[in-house]
């Protein structure tokens, strides 16, 4: 694949469905953010493109004429596609992992959640960058679709469970923003679960997102049972399920000539 310009909206509802749940954001995500990259089989008149964004891509158009030199720039990511591409990449990746996902959307109350008086939570501000980064590395994936810690924290769709000292405890925010829904992803501290901090963090970022006309909407895998009971709690009722697919390193130049 070769990277391309941004797509306007209209040849981006062409590829990617506009105002939908799921994988479909990250299109929107990017095209309104600037954070990420698009891809193409050829410059002009396309017969594939693709979108990526934090560690996702999503696929969509036709793979005849896909090869695997074509497809080995979206080596290491997760790959969001239809069944037909499977063969094209099987073919250009040493390794090819289905992961079974859930995709739920806000339809109900969320269940109460009382945080201790030590703890505020609030919309995340450029403050709170350093905070952010505090986080360390396994929160690291939280603020990849906005560019790191700081774009996180001057993007205005997180909210956090501070602590008197500044230190984050908890954080919720739109991992993918899209035109009609909006993916939330959270993460707490190690020290700081089971104590209903991450329900009232996404509790306080959907009323938010609804605020704003939009729909919040739940990713997570079909085996993170604490990720659906959280989902659960705040509101969330499942929709669908599908598969993306965790794809490798590109295929050697030995194995394609052989």
């Amino acid at each position: 694949m070769i990277e391309i310009s941004p797509p306007d909206k209209r040849a981006l509802a062409r590829w990617f469905p506009m105002h939908s749940p799921g994988p479909a954001t990250i299109g929107e995500h990017v095209l309104a953010t600037g954070i990420g990259r698009w891809w193409a089989d050829r410059p002009v008149q396309p017969s594939t493109v693709a979108v990526s964004c934090a560690g996702h891509v999503v696929l969509r158009g036709s793979p005849e004429e896909l090869t695997p030199e074509l497809l080995a720039p979206l080596a290491g990511n997760r790959v969001e596609a239809p069944a037909r591409f499977l063969p094209a990449l099987g073919a250009a990746f040493d390794r090819l992992t289905p992961w079974e996902r859930m995709l739920w959307t806000l339809q109900a109350a969320p269940q109460p959640a009382t945080v201790p008086h030590a703890v505020t939570v609030r919309r995340l501000e450029p403050a709170d960058t350093d905070a952010v980064h505090a986080l360390g590395p396994d929160a690291s994936w939280l603020s990849a679709s906005w560019g790191g810690p700081r774009g996180l924290a001057t993007s205005g769709h997180a909210w956090a469970a501070v602590g008197r000292t500044g230190r984050i405890q908890a954080v919720a925010c739109t991992y993918f923003r899209g035109t009609g829904y909006e993916d939330v992803a959270v993460h707490t501290v190690l020290d700081h679960r089971r104590h209903h901090l991450a329900l009232a963090c996404v509790t306080a970022l959907c009323a938010d997102i609804t605020s704003r006309g939009h729909t919040p909407n739940w990713n997570c895998s079909l085996y993170n049972r604490a990720s659906r009971l959280l989902a659960w709690n705040a509101g969330f009722r499942l929709v669908r399920e599908y598969v993306h697919y965790a794809v490798g390193s590109p295929v050697s130049h030995h194995r394609l000539s052989a």
